[in-house]
């Protein structure tokens, strides 16, 4: 176990930005998924910016990779379009 003040307080703060980090990926995934199911265009159109939006939040606070944020928005915007 940690024996100082500030290794404690570093063990509750990273867990809690696992916590969060771990919640932001998980909804963002699930806003891809949802958009790569969605059948109307118009709709689907709405959500590619809140989803683009997501990805580039992600990207920015290094929880996904910025290659990895790009490729997903060039696929679905790729998707969207084809629609």
């Amino acid at each position: 176990m940690a024996n100082h003040k500030s290794a404690l307080k570093r063990i509750r703060s990273n867990e809690a930005k696992r916590l969060r980090n771990k919640y932001q990926h998980k909804t963002a995934r699930n806003a891809v998924r949802d958009l790569r199911t969605s059948e109307d265009k118009k709709e689907a159109e709405g959500k590619l910016n809140t989803v683009i939006s997501m990805l580039d939040k992600l990207a920015k606070n290094n929880i996904i990779h910025k290659n990895k944020a790009a490729n997903l928005k060039s696929q679905l915007t790729k998707h969207v379009s084809a629609m």
